[in-house]
């Protein structure tokens, strides 16, 4: 896999985040995810303002693997290289963005759900893809038939992922990392609580190891 593919695998859990005010947040809940050994977030698109957050995210902590979610033009893609991001990642698989981000040079993970997303993504030579929403769509059991005719893959899954159910998806050799909002709800950003998340984080960073390393 790619660097940027290998460091989000390493971490096993990206945060998926929406920030109604980057200016406010975005620094500090960088510096919590940090804390919290998650050195990476998916900041979307669903709120204006992401390539702010993105920006300030990677000023706080250069260390960080900052990217974007929910990107849907060539416009947020434009706009998440000019803000230093390093990701980006859609909720379908859209061809025209994703050649678009391989011209770019930029990283994509498109959402896929069916073998014709599959298929798709295998034509442009991805290796790392998203799979959304993951349990609305099957969860793990349709992620491991799906791994069987498309073995060249590594999945992302999200949406329903939470520290309940993150080793099941972790346990199985397919899944890269999974995504989740859960460490940084809206209640936990818009009410400031970092010292949640930090743990929040750790809990997670917990369960990869554990799992990881048996």
């Amino acid at each position: 896999m790619s660097s940027i593919n290998e460091a989000i695998s390493k971490i096993g859990v990206v945060p998926v985040i929406k920030l109604s005010r980057p200016e406010q947040d975005a620094a500090p809940l960088a510096k919590a995810l940090c804390a919290g050994g998650v050195p990476v977030a998916e900041v979307t698109f669903r709120a204006a303002g992401a390539d702010t957050a993105i920006r300030l995210m990677k000023e706080a902590c250069p260390e960080m693997i900052v990217g974007a979610g929910t990107v849907t033009t060539r416009e947020h893609i434009d706009a998440t290289i000019a803000a230093g991001g390093q990701f980006t990642v859609t909720p379908g698989f859209d061809p025209d963005l994703v050649a678009y981000a391989q011209e770019k040079n930029i990283p994509i993970y498109p959402g896929c759900t069916t073998p014709t997303d599959y298929h798709a993504a295998l034509k442009f030579g991805l290796e790392l893809i998203k799979f959304f929403p993951a349990e609305q769509s099957g969860g793990l059991a349709k992620i491991k038939a799906m791994s069987a005719p498309f073995p060249q893959f590594k999945v992302m899954p999200t949406g329903g992922i939470s520290l309940k159910n993150l080793a099941e998806y972790l346990k199985a050799p397919v899944i890269a990392a999974c995504g989740g909002s859960y460490m940084v709800t809206a209640d936990l950003i818009d009410n400031q609580k970092w010292d949640e998340i930090t743990a929040l984080c750790k809990q997670s960073r917990s369960i990869v190891e554990e799992v990881r390393n048996g």
